[in-house]
């Protein structure tokens, strides 16, 4: 059974990240990477670092130009994550999002630091994100790395766009708002998965190795937040249709009564 420890709940809630002790059995972790190979090999047009929505499965694509799988959406609604998600953001959990980071090797793109919530539509900002990772991710080949308790204040830091064509985001917090040498590197074998706050700064460096590293972003939001279909956050660099984003309410309650779980299915 999984779920979050009494340590590793406060360990989220203070420092703004965990890696669980929980991690998918090995027969899952390969039915994902089959799914994974599939994916990159349905969407020869789109860099494998930027396959958004990945979970929404359907003919000729999402809008967000992705031909997605629904071995993602199954991951995603998997009841021993939802478990540790539902501790950390509470019993009703809605699933807004899923994005495949998989970073080629040697020439693997670097994600700068940012915050998550600089570019999201729900209001008020609250997410938990569980990144599983598919393959290993270390050091060599671009991990994601956290900057513990940058959460803490629950504020938005100024971010600045890169005219840059290699990297997964053109944003990144700007670099008086942190301090880089506290950064932690959340290094993970197959099947081991991290999970961070809405405002938790982190990044990832490109990747120069002969390793490839891919891992997957599950996004969930309380059913205290909306996601406002109206609000447009264009200018990341990645292509989204937050307009037509589905939802999926998967434990709980919509407590706002306002969220859509018609559009885009």
């Amino acid at each position: 059974m999984a779920t979050l420890s009494a340590d590793e709940a406060a360990h989220y809630h203070r420092e703004g990240y965990v890696v669980p002790r929980y991690r998918l059995p090995e027969a899952r972790v390969r039915e994902l990477a089959a799914a994974l190979d599939k994916l990159i090999a349905d969407n020869p047009g789109v860099r494998p670092e930027k396959l958004v929505s990945a979970h929404v499965e359907r003919e000729g694509g999402n809008d967000e130009g992705v031909r997605g799988s629904r071995k993602f959406l199954d991951l995603a609604m998997d009841s021993e994550i939802l478990d540790l998600v539902e501790a950390a953001i509470g019993a009703d959990i809605i699933l807004w999002g899923a994005h495949v980071f998989c970073k080629p090797a040697a020439e693997g793109y670097a994600t700068p630091w940012h915050q998550d919530g600089h570019y999201w539509p729900m209001r008020p900002l609250a997410t938990c994100t569980v990144w599983v990772a598919l393959e290993e991710s270390k050091l060599e080949n671009g991990c994601l790395k956290v900057i513990p308790r940058s959460h803490a204040s629950r504020t938005t830091y100024p971010h600045l766009r890169e005219d840059r064509e290699d990297l997964t985001l053109a944003i990144r917090t700007r670099e008086d708002s942190f301090d880089e040498s506290s950064a932690v590197a959340l290094e993970l074998e197959p099947g081991q998965m991290s999970m961070h706050d809405v405002y938790l700064v982190h990044g990832a460096d490109r990747n120069t190795s002969s390793k490839r590293r891919t891992g997957i972003a599950l996004r969930y939001m309380p059913g205290t937040s909306v996601f406002e279909r109206n609000i447009s956050l264009g200018g990341t660099g990645v292509r989204t249709a937050f307009a037509t984003r589905p939802l999926w309410l998967l434990r709980g309650r919509d407590r706002t009564g306002r969220n859509d779980f018609a559009v885009g299915h």
